[in-house]
């Protein structure tokens, strides 16, 4: 089916009081598997490509968007393609024409004042082009003179108050919050702020999207999503499970040189990581 709107999806997950999955690509063959793995559980999902993966491509966006707009269009399920962190403003105006719906602005990395006049410019510009957008807001310094914090930093944590402030005047349309999780987790660690994600939810009135969350257990996962995140992100266990299905492999078969040989299973196993990820968020069906 054509690709869907990523906006849509979140719009749909939040009326059903669910979450959205959003899995980061940087192959076909995990395009393949987040694919694989949605339909299998029956469910929609994002295809997300960050800027760092368009950086491994050797900076070029549309190779991988035009793989992943073709598989999305022979799936069975509702896809979309959501261009992910980006800090790039030449990137994000090449979003429209690669087929993305949606992308995620971060210059949560500038000081308070800086984040919102970036994120606000590339609102007032993503809207003009019917673009749905979602920045980010950790723990900003600054305030006393220490340097901002980054979001997925430890100890970052995201202001009620100021994110109501921020999205007020940025007019995005999804905040990715600081509770306790952080990117690039191998080990499922880590606890969230479940206090404060139930006051950041009474506080703002757009989705909230969790960041990092393959270092997030289940239980805490399933809880997040109770208490009000609409939209998740997940990158690093596919790799995970991509790169273990690789070792075992070649551990067994040492004299294998068929790429396709162990990419097969390399496939298989982000698939069902994919299926299970689904499960856990409540959004099968």
């Amino acid at each position: 089916m054509p690709l869907t709107a990523a906006g849509e999806l979140v719009a749909r997950a939040a009326a059903a009081r669910t979450a959205v999955p959003a899995f980061n690509v940087i192959t076909l063959e995990h395009v393949e598997a987040v694919i694989a793995g949605a339909e299998s559980v029956h469910a929609p999902v994002i295809l997300q490509v960050s800027e760092n993966a368009v950086k491994f491509r050797h900076g070029q966006l549309l190779p991988l968007a035009r793989a992943a707009t073709a598989a999305a269009e022979q799936a069975s399920v509702p896809v979309a393609l959501h261009l992910d962190h980006v800090q790039s403003d030449d990137l994000l105006r090449q979003a429209p024409d690669a087929g993305f719906s949606s992308v995620m602005y971060d210059a949560a990395r500038l000081p308070y004042a800086e984040n919102l006049a970036a994120t606000r410019a590339a609102a007032d510009w993503a809207h003009a082009q019917g673009l749905w957008i979602e920045a980010e807001l950790g723990q900003v310094g600054g305030k006393t003179g220490e340097p901002p914090l980054d979001a997925h930093a430890a100890g970052a944590r995201t202001d009620p108050a100021e994110a109501r402030a921020f999205v007020a005047d940025s007019g995005v349309d999804a905040l990715a919050v600081a509770i306790g999780s952080t990117h690039a987790m191998t080990t499922r660690t880590a606890a969230l702020d479940h206090d404060l994600l139930k006051r950041l939810t009474a506080a703002l009135d757009v989705p909230l999207v969790l960041h990092g969350s393959s270092g997030v257990p289940d239980a805490e996962l399933t809880a997040a999503v109770a208490g009000g995140i609409t939209k998740v992100n997940v990158g690093t266990a596919l790799n995970i499970a991509m790169t273990g299905a690789i070792r075992e492999y070649l551990a067994d078969r040492p004299e294998a040189v068929d790429a396709r040989k162990y990419l097969r299973p390399a496939r298989e196993a982000m698939a069902e990581t994919v299926a299970r990820i689904i499960g856990v968020l409540g959004a099968t069906g």
